[in-house]
């Protein structure tokens, strides 16, 4: 064969080789794709994804339980307080006054019940004269009736006689009528036991709590947002002053598709990626419950499929995820952060609702108890000093 043939005919090596290296990538890519369906099938279809997920958490509303004048506001927004902390102060010139009011009512009201103790005595005495007076008129008149017959005195004493018995008996009625009144007024109960002692007490504490409630005290511990006391305000009972929002308990509410919650269960573990830390940092959570409803059914102005044209729109129901409080503690997040939040779908043990009773509160704080001990103190002290 000529050199002029060799070139017109390609050789066939080169032809060979290209189909091999098409063929080799097309099987790479088949392999590719089967082995996607395969981690598809088995791992990736048990994750549902979204990126419709905030972070949420308490904000706790800080409300005075009396009214009055703002004096002092402790804090503003961004800082940090702690259970029991005082946040803002009230006036209490009046609340002070009505305690001394109320402590100088229950003064009086002891003296003067201290007085119908004292009168039940009197008037048991005064039964006992009565008595003795009715006992010499009946003796009187015994001694008289054989001399009124004997015709040895008057008919006119005689009848004087009668008529001083009748007296004695009826001064004898009244007495005994108001020894009744008076015991029916203390009931031989203790003085402090006595119904106006108590009502006047119960004064005392209502007065002595608020003036105590005049100092407005956290609830919790976290940080101060929303603040809108000012000083020199006039407050009711109804105003919102501040907002404490903790920093723990926090969670992330996700808003799945309803196309994506059919296999979700209470339990099952979940992945958070918040846009404020990216991928470096990877939250661990658990679905703790799936709400009653979705947000366009709770909302303010609820749609009304019923009318007009209708066109079908996916709806969203939020599920909570709860997040792991130590890692909440190294990377703190803020309430309403944008989140990514994966759940693995594959065990399905768990409930889709939940069928158990919570045992004990949710939340609790007693910071904003006041233990009665000082100021009951306080209402024995008055009672013993003014009994007598």
């Amino acid at each position: 064969m000529s050199a002029h043939a060799q070139a017109q005919n390609p050789q066939p090596p080169k032809k060979s080789k290209r189909k091999g290296a098409l063929l080799a990538l097309t099987l790479i890519f088949i392999i590719l794709a089967v082995a996607y369906g395969v981690w598809w099938y088995l791992v990736l279809r048990h994750y549902q994804e979204t990126d419709d997920a905030y972070v949420a958490g308490n904000q706790v509303q800080i409300m005075s339980q009396v009214a009055g004048s703002v004096t002092k506001v402790w804090v503003d927004d961004t800082d940090f307080v702690k259970q029991g902390d005082v946040l803002v102060t009230l006036d209490a010139t009046d609340a002070q006054q009505a305690f001394e009011k109320a402590k100088t009512q229950l003064a009086s009201s002891v003296r003067q019940t201290r007085q119908l103790i004292i009168n039940n005595k009197q008037y048991q005495a005064n039964i006992e004269v009565k008595r003795t007076a009715l006992s010499q008129a009946q003796s009187d008149l015994r001694r008289r009736v054989p001399l009124g017959n004997a015709n040895l005195i008057g008919r006119e004493e005689l009848q004087h006689s009668r008529d001083a018995v009748a007296s004695a008996q009826a001064q004898l009625d009244v007495a005994v009528q108001q020894y009744n009144a008076n015991q029916a007024m203390i009931l031989g109960t203790r003085l402090e036991e006595q119904p106006a002692v108590q009502q006047a007490a119960t004064e005392v504490r209502n007065a002595w709590l608020a003036l105590q409630r005049t100092r407005i005290v956290s609830p919790m511990t976290g940080y101060v947002s929303r603040r809108a006391v000012q000083v020199g305000a006039q407050i009711g009972t109804t105003s919102s002053l501040m907002a404490i929002v903790p920093s723990t308990n926090l969670w992330v509410d996700a808003n799945f598709k309803e196309t994506q919650i059919a296999h979700m269960r209470i339990g099952q573990t979940a992945t958070v990626i918040s846009d404020i830390y990216g991928d470096d940092v990877k939250y661990t959570g658990k679905v703790v419950g799936l709400d009653m409803g979705t947000g366009s059914a709770f909302s303010l102005l609820p749609a009304q499929n019923a009318t007009g044209n209708w066109i079908k729109v996916v709806q969203r129901l939020p599920v909570r995820i709860e997040l792991d409080q130590q890692q909440l503690e190294q990377h703190p997040l803020r309430i309403g952060l944008s989140t990514l939040v994966k759940v693995d779908t594959s065990n399905r043990d768990g409930q889709v609702l939940a069928n158990q009773q919570r045992q004990n509160a949710a939340y609790t704080s007693d910071a904003r108890e006041i233990k009665l001990d000082p100021v009951n103190k306080l209402i024995n002290d008055i009672i013993r000093a003014n009994e007598g």
